[in-house]
């Protein structure tokens, strides 16, 4: 089993007293199973969560204020206790003390952590949001520009135009609505388009307009 595997077996917010704890290390001091833990005894890494999973859960939860995050932080600080146990000296601090600071530590990195991972899908957000603004308003001056471009057609090329386009009439519909052949409203049609082409192609043709690119995503 290695320190992974038991803290994983530990895991929880209210780990059972005394299970998985061998009975010849069950009375051993703090200082004594954390200088097993520096040799490689696991069952003292399980003693000692079994004596302090409680209130280091409790700590991570003061902190994080979420279940699951403070549950992950208590296993984390845990095994730094392992992989750190070879550097405790007692005289400079009790063993509580010490294993709680690994706790109190890692509570406040996860805290740091979801605040970035918050703040980038709020920047993620704004950015979509700016993306769609762009497009509306670039949409927008389209059609601000063909409607300016419109207005120069004479009057029977841009009803035939505005009939076909936005009233959704055939070109034998806008025959029969306006009375005329069906080549007098091709040709309207056909020369009507090429003038408005040529128009919105004009590099002088309302140049503030003009000079609006598409924005890009």
């Amino acid at each position: 089993m290695t320190a992974a595997t038991t803290l994983i077996a530990w895991a929880g917010p209210a780990p059972p007293r005394s299970r998985h704890v061998p009975p010849d290390v069950a009375h051993l001091s703090d200082e004594a199973l954390i200088a097993l833990a520096a040799r490689g005894e696991e069952s003292a890494l399980a003693a000692l969560y079994d004596r302090y999973g409680r209130v280091a859960y409790g700590l991570a939860l003061r902190v994080l204020r979420d279940a699951a995050l403070a549950e992950d932080a208590v296993q984390e600080a845990f095994l730094a206790v392992w992989r750190s146990a070879h550097r405790y000296i007692p005289e400079r601090s009790k063993a509580s003390t010490w294993i709680l600071t690994f706790v109190h530590r890692r509570a406040v990195d996860l805290v740091r952590r979801e605040e970035r991972r918050r703040a980038d899908q709020l920047t993620d957000v704004d950015a979509v949001l700016g993306g769609i603004v762009d497009e509306e308003a670039w949409l927008r001056l389209e059609r601000e520009r063909v409607q300016t471009a419109l207005r120069k057609l004479p009057d029977q090329q841009r009803e035939a135009i505005e009939l076909a386009y936005y009233g959704g009439f055939t070109q034998s519909e806008l025959a029969e609505r306006l009375g005329q052949p069906l080549g007098t409203i091709k040709s309207r049609m056909f020369t009507g388009l090429a003038r408005l082409r040529e128009l919105l192609t004009e590099p002088d043709h309302d140049p503030e307009l003009w000079q609006t690119k598409r924005p890009t995503t």
